[in-house]
């Protein structure tokens, strides 16, 4: 039986790699490559960046902490996730997509300025590190569940398999497999979730069976401490996640502004539901089958549970519905730090280059990004840990002044300076001396302060310079 599992996964995954050589055939420039030449539409892009999204962590991780915490544990992921993509949708979406842009650091350089580009192009790439290793991560923890794989194969087998496919198709390949992975996923744990609570007695056994206050959305305690706690684990991914490439990447992939606002909203809307559909698995799971959060700290209890109760229909629809997620959000957030090498660091740095030249240096960044990815995957063992981490630098030192470039015409270029530097040295402080309050939470309010008080202290004409650079840059668009 175990043999039948392992062909019906090797013929998934090859069929991922037809479908990234096939999109390969598409690219012709290096847009095709980065954006799909901006061609997607509305639900398209909320495929996939609800693809990209959902990755192995709301699978293997969140369920864990669901269980073990109630609702409390799951507001950095679940309700996180759909409050960041809401507020893309409704506040940058549009902005961006209007300049016809690439990257979000493309901003730093109209705004701010070519080495605050380079600055914050340098912390976004070093945020995907933490993140792809997670896929990388729960790959290997899955093929060692299955085949009995010893991790570091596991990690090199995985990452591979992501690696080959991104770098032959791209955007399109990426878009393509994930619009494909997304059915694969919602039918996967639709099936599971039903089979489940069959043998649980159905689902309102299930949600009753918990302890007091498991369901409790605000903190128990009405101290500063409480509430600082829990404001941290909503502006985690609600508020650090604003800024990543990946989001912008599908959004400025659309074919218009509306469209890829729209695509927003799709993405928070499928990330809600959908994700809510792991958490009744686990906690169903738990409660049949406790024995299994002994297992990886609990993160193997969903794919154990089927590995190990379930029948092979079952077991081959769910394991093709987990792969999906993992290699959507692979090959997506592969793809994100990529396309910043090439557009902000080694396009501004070559005077001249073709458009061909540009394309072979993207794809190359690729096959960097995933071997780095590879190799922190191998020195880490917690999937969520891992998602959590990288968001932090993106939360301390990007989003405030990616949004103040947006819409404060006062933010002056050396307040940025200032707030980025102060931001990651108080945060820094704050996580070695463990201050009560969170450290991200700190370097956040920093920031802020840092850069509006900056800004009013020391004024320039950066927006003035700014409105010039969007004029020219749309003129040679």
């Amino acid at each position: 039986m175990t043999g039948i599992l392992a062909i019906a996964i090797i013929a998934y995954l090859l069929l991922t790699l037809v479908v990234g050589f096939y999109s390969s055939r598409k690219i012709k420039h290096t847009q095709d490559f980065t954006l799909a030449g901006r061609s997607l539409s509305a639900m398209v892009v909320g495929i996939t960046i609800f693809a990209t999204w959902f990755g192995p962590e709301l699978i293997m991780g969140v369920p864990t902490l669901f269980v073990q915490s109630g609702i409390q544990g799951i507001i950095t992921d679940q309700f996180g996730n759909s409050l960041c993509l809401i507020l893309v949708g409704a506040f940058y979406a549009r902005k961006m997509y209007a300049l016809r842009i690439t990257t979000i650091n493309d901003l730093f350089r109209l705004r701010y300025g070519k080495s605050l580009e380079m600055l914050t192009a340098i912390v976004n790439i070093l945020t995907y590190f933490s993140w792809i290793a997670a896929q990388f991560l729960a790959l290997a923890l899955l093929f060692q569940l299955l085949f009995g794989l010893p991790i570091f194969l596991g990690i090199a087998l995985g990452s591979g398999i992501v690696l080959t496919y991104t770098y032959v198709g791209g955007m399109w390949a990426v878009s393509i497999t994930d619009v494909f992975q997304s059915v694969v996923i919602v039918v996967g744990l639709l099936v599971l979730a039903v089979t489940l609570l069959s043998d649980a007695g159905g689902l309102m056994p299930v949600l009753s069976n918990t302890p007091e206050g498991f369901y409790r959305l605000f903190p128990e305690g009405v101290g500063v401490y409480d509430w600082t706690d829990h404001i941290s684990k909503w502006i985690y991914l609600g508020i650090g996640a604003i800024a990543a490439q990946e989001v912008y990447q599908r959004v400025l992939s659309a074919k218009g502004a509306k469209t890829g606002a729209n695509g927003a909203y799709i993405s928070a809307g499928l990330l809600f539901v959908v994700g809510a559909l792991p958490l009744v698995i686990g906690l169903a799971s738990s409660q049949l089958y406790p024995e299994l959060m002994l297992m990886n700290d609990g993160q193997s209890i969903i794919p154990a549970m089927v590995n190990t109760y379930m029948g092979m229909p079952l077991k081959i629809l769910f394991f093709g519905a987990l792969i999906s997620a993992i290699l959507s959000t692979s090959s997506g957030a592969l793809l994100a730090p990529a396309t910043i090498i090439g557009e902000n660091l080694i396009r501004p740095a070559k005077i001249e280059i073709t458009d061909a030249q540009l394309l072979r240096y993207t794809r190359l960044s690729v096959v960097l990004v995933a071997i780095i990815s590879a190799v922190w995957a191998y020195m880490n063992t917690s999937i969520h840990e891992l998602v959590v981490n990288s968001i932090i630098p993106m939360l301390v030192c990007i989003v405030v002044p990616f949004t103040l470039g947006l819409y404060w015409k006062k933010t002056s270029v050396v307040a940025v300076w200032w707030g980025i530097i102060t931001s990651a040295l108080v945060w820094a402080l704050c996580s070695i001396f463990e201050t009560r309050i969170d450290a991200a939470l700190v370097g956040l309010i920093t920031n802020i302060l840092i850069t509006v008080g900056v800004s009013y202290w020391s004024p320039d004409n950066s927006h003035a310079r700014y409105i010039l650079n969007q004029t020219a840059h749309l003129q040679q668009d």
